[in-house]
């Protein structure tokens, strides 16, 4: 392989005081939100950030080396862009997110568009509708297939309401969710599955069929947390039984992808605790093969190539993120560019042209926040295109080193340490960061959390305690809300495994999390208030009761409250019914357009802390939803975060 640059430019931030220079730095948002790469292979769509929550989309000729050129700018307040997916070689589909309110409760909102790639002839793609509908629709639609054979034309998922007005005679009928052929740019659209209530999801094969469809099962009203997965027998109509699939206890067969060549289902299951890879023929006979399976960690990730998202391997995450691939000439090619590309440790395989000669591709690493490459099979030429954190490339990045921490019942505790570049690492001042989920883990790479903390002179550790998932059943236990004594006391015992070990003074140890992990750095000073010095949480859950309760208006109900439980644990297992107990100094964060947890969270907490004589500092961003995806915020945020716990901890 040669290695070839092309010219494209990312502007950087300028003008920063020096000492919020570094938490801008890492604060800001990716460079590149989302990429993608047209049919013919020559051109690229990228999604940039702007101030705030703003973004631009950027399309690029490739083969004359042309110069960027804005086709979509959209201002974040409250539209955001999402992705852009080419749909011919001139036109793009993009989905754009707002986080809004309805009745004061902040909810998600989504619209499709199509555009040019020169920035003209923009179309609203989402159903429209008429002021006699019986509710509005807040989804947009999804995109179901790319369809290679119709230019511009696209199978989306779209949701119907109906319409009528009392004495008028003019009405529409059709209710639930569906899939229409759309013409992008005509917008003549086809019915190509009628609208079914209670329908969540649709499969297609890659070439226009959808094969597949999810219906979701109620309870009393509610969403059960149960999908009825519907097959069709290619060349028929009918819909046939293909699964069950209970998402609150992940059982049954979950379907992801469909591959035509073979006329199966790919999707995951439980073998023996942990999630496996397998396939069910489609022919009517529901054969089912396991494909891959690991004895240690769940297998919960597909690579699929190509714009019909052919699957190609598998990834699961030991102490790193792994691959296996069933096609030798993609596993090859890993290979080569992995032994090519600089500081390629993870690899990731992104757009690629319809010929599959030309391929976009994403490498990184703990120490490289990743850079976008471009890859020509026919001349064997990869090149750089863009970075994905530009504003980091004159920082040098602390590695990020698997452990195992032992806890109080000998149980070892997986997690990453991350300590300060030119560190002894002994007597430093520490950060334990539980993540959050709590059904999700950690992983080995790059993290702007952790090396903005190891840059300031902090070991990070970060534990996947009992509670997370990709360990299997045994290790998730009951969840992490549940189980919050079994969760909590590891991530209590991952701090004492800090100081016990001679990484972290006694004295100088914190913890700091985000949505579930907020809830842990409180929740461990209920459990031991003596240990951590100084708390950070952003974004936290702080009151189980409440959290059920903000779900009732919603479909998502049942599943909440099932997933939190009842008995003793809601009140001894929430911070805020606690807080006499937390004697630690309490900074938080949160935005007041949160879905996932309500800002009346860290707003309850703030009070019931107070009310027990504490002096909390709450911070809270208008407009914002749970990730606070403003680079000013977050450099605000890591700033604030810093200089409290380094006040606290006595360091400055």
């Amino acid at each position: 392989m040669r290695f070839v640059c092309f010219l494209l430019a990312i502007s950087l931030p300028v003008g920063l005081s020096a000492q919020d220079k570094s938490a801008a730095a890492f604060g800001a948002r990716e460079a590149i939100e989302h990429v993608s790469m047209s049919p013919d292979g020559n051109k690229i769509a990228y999604i940039v950030p702007t101030t705030g929550q703003g973004s631009r989309l950027y399309t690029v000729d490739l083969v004359d080396r042309g110069t960027p050129r804005v086709a979509l700018a959209v201002s974040g307040n409250p539209e955001r862009l999402s992705t852009c997916e080419w749909v011919s070689n001139a036109r793009l589909l993009c989905s754009i997110v707002m986080a809004i309110r309805r009745e004061g409760d902040p909810i998600v909102a989504s619209r499709l568009v199509a555009i040019n790639a020169d920035g003209t002839e923009l179309k609203l793609v989402s159903v429209r509708q008429g002021a006699n509908a019986e509710r509005v629709s807040y989804f947009g639609g999804d995109l179901v297939d790319l369809l290679p054979s119709d230019d511009g034309g696209v199978l989306l998922g779209r949701e119907y309401v109906p319409e009528g007005k009392i004495g008028s005679l003019i009405t529409k009928t059709k209710e639930g969710y569906g899939v229409d052929r759309v013409d992008t740019r005509t917008l003549i659209s086809k019915s190509v599955v009628a609208p079914v209530r209670l329908a969540s999801e649709y499969i297609s094969d890659g070439f226009g069929s959808v094969r597949i469809m999810g219906v979701v099962k109620t309870a009393s009203g509610y969403d059960s947390g149960v999908r009825r997965y519907l097959y069709r027998i290619s060349g028929q109509n009918d819909w046939n039984l293909l699964s069950e699939f209970d998402a609150t206890n992940n059982t049954g067969f979950n379907p992801y992808a469909v591959d035509p060549a073979e006329d199966v289902a790919y999707g995951f299951e439980k073998n023996e605790g942990r999630l496996a890879l397998y396939k069910v023929k489609l022919d009517g006979s529901l054969t089912k093969s396991q494909v891959f399976s690991r004895p240690d960690v769940d297998v919960d990730g597909l690579i699929r190539l190509g714009r019909q998202r052919q699957v190609v391997g598998v990834t699961f995450a030991t102490e790193k993120r792994e691959a296996f691939y069933f096609d030798p000439a993609v596993k090859k090619l890993g290979v080569s560019l992995s032994r090519v590309l600089p500081d390629a440790a993870l690899i990731n395989f992104g757009g690629m042209s319809a010929d599959g000669q030309k391929l976009l591709i994403w490498a990184g690493s703990d120490t490289n926040p990743g850079q976008f490459y471009y890859f020509d099979k026919t001349t064997k030429r990869v090149g750089p295109l863009f970075a994905s954190r530009p504003e980091l490339a004159d920082y040098k990045l602390a590695p990020v080193k698997p452990v195992s921490m032992k806890a109080a019942d000998g149980t070892l505790i997986p997690g990453y340490l991350t300590l300060p570049i030119g560190s002894t690492g002994k007597g430093l001042p520490a950060i334990v960061m539980p993540h959050g989920g709590p059904s999700a883990r950690d992983e080995w790479g790059f993290d702007w959390l952790a090396q903005y903390f190891a840059h300031q002179g902090f070991a990070v550790l970060q534990p996947n305690y009992r509670g997370s998932s990709g360990y299997g059943d045994s290790w998730y236990q009951q969840n992490g809300f549940k189980s919050w004594k079994t969760a909590i006391g590891d991530v209590n015992d991952s701090g004492r495994w800090l100081v016990s070990e001679g990484i972290a003074a006694p004295d100088k140890i914190a913890i700091f999390g985000w949505s579930y992990g907020g809830y842990a750095a409180l929740q461990s000073a209920v459990l031991d208030p003596s240990l951590f010095k100084a708390i950070v949480a952003v974004a936290p859950v702080t009151d189980l009761a409440n959290l059920i309760e903000q779900e009732r208006g919603y479909m998502s109900y049942r599943v909440t409250r099932d997933f939190i439980g009842s008995g003793p644990h809601i009140a001894e297992g929430s911070p805020a019914r606690n807080a006499k107990r937390i004697s630690a100094p309490v900074m938080m964060f949160h935005g007041d357009l949160d879905r996932n947890v309500n800002v009346a969270q860290a707003q309850f907490m703030a009070d019931q802390l107070k009310d027990a004589g504490a002096s909390p500092q709450l911070f809270i961003y208008k407009n914002l939803d749970h990730y606070l995806e403003d680079g000013a915020v977050r450099a605000e945020m890591l700033q604030k975060s810093s200089d409290f716990l380094k006040a606290k901890l006595l360091l400055q």
